[in-house]
């Protein structure tokens, strides 16, 4: 049985110091080496690496922690040391010769069991492990990551025709389950599928620019979230990556390639002429866009003189007419219908990107799945292009195909749409063929599908999930917690009383939750209505404490963002099981209130020493992670993390099941410790000192007296304690309170509005 305790990184550059931090996320020690220096400190390049990483923006390391699994070295002094590790991953420059001389080292000194792999995303393998031992072609593949690693799912991994398929399998069960990635297997072609239909998705976009004379403001406004796409859209995304690789990835499909496709791989002459200048994006300073002056003004480059002018804002009446259509099928259905420059250029764009994407098969791929699923783990699409081709319409893109005159696979005529429930359609063979379970896996959607829902309504359902388990489903608008949302609370609690043995909160939304209707409240508190908002914290009060203390155990599946109400379901749930990119904090201080469903109480409970608490709820302090969520205390010792997404509702679920079989239902408690008025006074004397030296405003004083007589326990005596239920009852009345003043009122205006606090 394979068990891998520690890792080798081959190579500390970009990609490399990156691949060690994310084995470190996921607990795994690892050896990261690189040329030994010409200075005092021979492992001063790999140092150097390491420490890059560290400072990255965004993060590469869940914590700071994490860092010390890694220990640096360098190949010449230190490469015998892999002896020690189970799996040896090359990450130096796409260079064959560089690549091949290292292999060679490493196959004399390498443990005879470990896996070894190579991080290419270009150079073939076959021409990598050309005339190594059978023994180590047997071990040998491809695991091509994407950078960051920490946050792109995908991780491609390619076997040879020698590779022993035991491993590949293990590989793919531990890319899943440990490091948490969205595994796609390939076939030794240039640029795999990822990059290779990601490449050519920015070249028609490049190619539909210079035809259709589009500004880089009209295609980065056409090509973001309104396709699907993140919003570094297109040209935002090559000065992301950096001209030069973009450029690199490109030649090794033109190089390597000799279809009817091969000439679209071309550098237009406006990239050829800004690499040549150097202008390769963030790493130079410039690129497609650049800062300007000390205000950082953003300048876009005109495409045909290369010249910067300030960006421009860009707006086109149909994408205005569509943008709040939130089925992103229907939305391109109804922009490529028209004739205007948006229509047009998106119905460009997707027709080549359509075509190339089946041209493809079996070339890269046998099957439609593994190109959607590249794309949407490898470049954050809402869907692949065949998922995309289903979702506008399959006859409907057909027919215009066909009538276009494009040339298309032979055995689409058989076809009536790319997938069916459980299946895909086979262009190979021209007929459907089932989806392979995935083990651990559980959709929702597909769930619902199947077994329908117990109960649902606007804002929330109740789906059981089989093993008499059932999952309370967030479905608000940005799955804020809403009147709806605290029925079905009480409902899911209800059936654990008879019918079910644990409750899983989960959701498939683009965050866990963002809190309580933040614009009911403002209403309500604009009208003076503050008895409306007094009943509504006082049923959040009620339906936490029902999940609190529910007869059989409720495991919150928290991840993305858990704010403010959203964190206090996490903090009152038995157990968390949160994915490892978790974003949890009581963030209510940020538009003039404090936590009121729980959440300054339960930092009271957690933390002797009330200045904790204090600072979390001030600061609206967030986690960048689920590790940093335990160092923070909003995540408990006992909760749980996942590492890849598509897992989190299964682990939940089993870690459900797990704790049903000795879980003891507790009660509110009645006699709580409180740091009292001595607590009090020390949180108003740093208080005071902040409203002192100008760091907060007299209204931020106003809130933490409110907050510090709340987590004081209403400033009781030294030694005296306190209920749970006053607890809550004191932070209902300073909330309601507060939402009365006029400056609070104006913070949650700003917040609606602008998205960000206001300090007023």
């Amino acid at each position: 049985m394979r068990n891998i305790q520690q890792v080798a990184v081959l190579g500390a550059g970009t990609m490399g110091s990156r691949i060690a931090a994310h084995f470190a996320n996921a607990g795994i020690p690892s050896l990261l080496l690189d040329m030994p220096s010409d200075g005092p400190d021979r492992s001063a390049i790999a140092k150097s690496g390491l420490e890059t990483a560290s400072k990255q923006r965004p993060p590469a390391f869940f914590t700071d922690t994490a860092k010390a699994l890694i220990k640096t070295g360098n190949f010449d002094d230190d490469l015998q040391h892999i002896i020690h590790c189970q799996w040896i991953i090359e990450a130096v420059s796409e260079d064959l010769g560089i690549k091949r001389a290292l292999w060679s080292s490493v196959e004399e000194r390498a443990n005879a069991g470990a896996i070894l792999s190579t991080n290419t995303s270009g150079i073939p393998l076959a021409e990598i492990s050309k005339d190594f031992s059978p023994t180590f072609k047997r071990r040998f593949l491809g695991t091509h990551f994407f950078n960051p690693p920490r946050y792109l799912h995908l991780l491609e991994v390619i076997p040879t025709a020698d590779t022993d398929p035991d491993i590949v399998d293990f590989v793919t069960t531990f890319g899943t389950e440990v490091l948490g990635k969205g595994i796609v297997r390939c076939k030794d072609t240039p640029n795999f599928i990822g990059n290779r239909i990601g490449i050519f998705y920015s070249m028609a976009i490049q190619r539909a620019a210079i035809e259709g004379n589009y500004t880089v403001e009209e295609v980065d406004a056409l090509t973001g979230p309104l396709m699907g796409m993140p919003k570094s859209a297109s040209f935002r995304l090559v000065d992301v990556i950096g001209l030069d690789v973009w450029a690199h990835v490109a030649r090794n499909v033109y190089t390597g390639t000799q279809d009817q496709w091969r000439d679209w791989f071309i550098l237009p002459p406006f990239m050829q002429k800004m690499l040549e200048a150097r202008r390769l994006g963030e790493k130079t300073g410039e690129g497609f866009y650049k800062r300007v002056g000390p205000e950082k003004q953003i300048h876009a480059v005109d495409l045909e003189t290369l010249e910067y002018h300030p960006a421009r804002t860009v707006s086109f009446e149909s994408v205005e007419n569509v943008r709040k259509v939130p089925d992103l099928g229907q939305r391109l259905r109804a922009l490529i219908g028209g004739q205007d420059r948006a229509g047009t250029f998106i119905w460009t764009v997707l027709q080549n990107v359509f075509a190339y994407s089946a041209a493809m098969i079996p070339e890269i791929s046998d099957r439609i799945v593994e190109i959607d699923r590249a794309i949407r783990w490898g470049f954050g699409h809402k869907l692949g292009p065949f998922e995309l081709w289903d979702a506008i319409g399959f006859d409907y893109v057909l027919s215009r195909m066909k009538s276009a005159g494009v040339e298309l696979p032979r055995h689409l005529q058989h076809a009536k749409s790319f997938y069916k429930p459980d299946e895909y359609f086979d262009l190979v063979r021209g007929n459907y063929a089932p989806l392979e379970p995935r083990p651990g896996v559980i959709v929702l959607a597909d769930t619902k599908r199947t077994r329908g829902e117990i109960a649902a309504n606007r804002d929330a359902s109740l789906i059981d999930l089989g093993d008499r388990v059932v999952c309370l489903e967030f479905h608000s608008k940005m799955n804020a917690v809403d009147e709806g949302t605290l029925d079905m609370v009480h409902r899911g609690v209800a059936l654990l009383e008879r019918e079910f043995d644990a409750m899983v909160i989960a959701n498939e939304g683009d965050n866990f939750s963002v809190g309580a209707n933040l614009l009911m409240m403002l209403n309500a508190a604009q009208a003076g209505n503050l008895d409306a908002i007094d009943g509504f914290i006082q049923r959040f009060q009620n339906a936490m404490l029902a999940i609190k203390y529910a007869p059989k155990p409720v495991v919150a599946a928290p991840f993305g963002l858990a704010l403010g109400g959203g964190c206090e379901v996490v903090l009152q749930s038995h157990r968390a099981q949160a994915h490892a990119e978790l974003n949890i904090g009581l963030v209510e201080f940020n538009v003039g209130l404090i936590p009121a469903a729980g959440g300054t109480k339960e930092m009271a409970f957690r933390f002797a020493d009330p200045m904790r608490g204090l600072a979390l709820i001030s600061q609206a302090k967030t986690s960048s992670s689920a590790a940093e969520a335990k160092q923070l205390g909003f995540l408990q010792p006992a909760d749980r993390i996942s590492m890849n997404p598509e897992l989190l509702i299964g682990d939940a679920k089993r870690f459900a099941l797990e704790l049903a079989r000795t879980y003891q239902q507790g009660q509110p408690e009645a006699e709580v410790a409180i740091s009292g008025e001595p607590g009090y006074e020390r949180m108003m004397q740093t208080s005071t000192s902040k409203r002192e030296s100008g760091a907060i405003t007299d209204h931020d004083f106003a809130i933490l007296e409110k907050l510090a007589y709340v987590l004081s326990g209403g400033r009781v005596p030294a030694g005296k304690t306190v209920t749970e239920q006053r607890l809550l009852d004191l932070e209902r009345e300073v909330f309601v309170q507060l939402c009365g003043m006029q400056k609070s009122q104006e913070r949650v205006q700003y917040m609606l509005k602008n998205g960000k606090p206001l300090r007023n």
